[in-house]
């Protein structure tokens, strides 16, 4: 059974960082695409940053210049640097995968951006 377990979230004030990670378990095929997604209180789950198993990546417009997406294929891990924190970034981050054609979901993470 294949799972997707992230770690990393946690309370940070507006300006700072955290850097959020997912590990993917239950399967031998590389997942690609992996990816992060956030849902804040009332909003819809919405792209973040996406990281195919070539490398190339997408970036949400709120977020780029300020997050970097990063993977490690052999370990099927997948990393978010999330600088420059703002009050908007607070929200529930679920690490994405596909493997084989199916879509995977982690639990989710919480990350809180206040003063």
């Amino acid at each position: 059974q294949v799972q997707l377990v992230e770690s990393g979230g946690g309370l940070v004030q507006p300006g700072g960082s955290l850097r959020l990670s997912c590990a993917a378990s239950g399967t031998i095929f590389t997942m690609s695409p992996m990816g992060w997604f956030r849902q804040a209180p009332g909003k819809q789950r919405d792209l973040v940053a996406i990281i195919m198993d070539s490398g190339s990546t997408n970036y949400s417009d709120s977020v780029t210049g300020r997050f970097t997406i990063s993977r490690d294929n052999a370990k099927n891990t997948v990393h978010l640097q999330m600088n420059s924190l703002k009050f908007e970034d607070t929200a529930v981050y679920y690490c994405y995968g596909i493997s084989r054609g199916n879509n995977y979901w982690g639990q989710g993470t919480l990350v809180t951006v206040s003063a």
